[in-house]
């Protein structure tokens, strides 16, 4: 009996090519580095703002006299090689003026940005994730003090006040400008305090403030850090035209005493261009520096504005 071939064995579709393993994630800082080193506003803006700040830091401690206000040179001299910015009506050196005038503005800025600041966190977080009754008096309070003439009120307490100082006039001016960065950060608050991540964080029995700073400020920490540039620059604009009305320290020197002092003696109709030309000029480099280096970090931040 004849026996049937075996049937041919099928044959084996050949293996599949082994497909390329996915790309990890890219972590959100190193993303973000990538596209900052690549955006132009800023790096031209935090580089003119490093280098201001340098210049006020590293100039005071280089110059021979310690006292700005002190007459040492020719009176109402023009730039030179000696004088490198010239000198006021009554012989003070511009230039040793400029620098401490500087660190003066950039103090200013500090200590009233940071203090706004962390008066809008308390008051924004507690506001928008509580809710209730609380965001209630909250918002009651921050409406209150938003609608205050802010400038009348700095105006009335300066008067008032014997000795004033850059750092009170930070802390006056931190005080009463974070009323508008409260709302924008209870809003924020307020839309992240449904999130998944947030219930979870509760239901393992984390308490509010333990929430808010390890949950909610992290998604929020490229919005509080341009938050603050702009509580910065503002506390510059304020002090500097506090003291352009005279209103400013009664120590020291800083860009708006500058300028308030050239138009007090005429220095304007005096041709005398380089009194209040660089006080000027160093105000308008700081905040507007600021507000690009701010435009260049919500198209690094927000990937709906970035161009590459």
């Amino acid at each position: 009996m004849s026996t049937r071939p075996d049937p041919a064995p099928e044959t084996a579709a050949a293996p599949a090519a082994p497909s390329a393993p996915a790309a990890a994630p890219a972590k959100p800082g190193s993303e973000w580095l990538h596209y900052a080193v690549r955006n132009p506003k800023l790096i031209i803006g935090f580089s003119l703002v490093v280098v201001l700040l340098a210049i006020g830091l590293l100039g005071p401690p280089l110059l021979d006299n310690g006292n700005p206000n002190e007459y040492v040179g020719p009176q109402a001299s023009a730039p030179d090689g000696t004088y490198w910015m010239g000198t006021t009506t009554f012989g003070q050196d511009v230039y040793a003026q400029f620098v401490h005038g500087l660190r003066s503005t950039f103090l200013v800025g500090v200590v009233g940005g940071a203090i706004a600041a962390v008066i809008a966190m308390l008051v924004g977080f507690l506001a928008g994730y509580r809710g209730g009754v609380l965001d209630e008096v909250l918002s009651m309070l921050t409406n209150v003090v938003l609608v205050i003439p802010t400038l009348a009120v700095l105006l009335i307490i300066n008067a008032y006040m014997g000795v004033r100082s850059v750092a009170v006039q930070g802390l006056f001016i931190g005080l009463t400008s974070w009323p508008w960065a409260a709302r924008a950060i209870r809003a924020q608050t307020f839309s992240l305090r449904t999130r998944e991540f947030v219930d979870l964080a509760r239901l393992s029995g984390s308490g509010t403030w333990r929430i808010v700073f390890r949950e909610i400020a992290p998604n929020m920490s490229s919005y509080l850090f341009m938050m603050f540039i702009l509580l910065f620059g503002g506390a510059i604009l304020i002090a500097s035209s506090l003291d352009f009305i005279g209103l400013g320290p009664t120590e020291g020197v800083s860009l708006g005493l500058m300028l308030q002092s050239a138009q007090q003696w005429s220095a304007l109709q005096l041709g005398m261009w380089w009194w209040f030309i660089p006080p000027g000029a160093g105000i308008t480099a700081i905040v507007g520096a600021l507000y690009i280096a701010n435009v260049g970090l919500d198209e690094v931040f927000n990937p709906k504005l970035r161009e590459s």
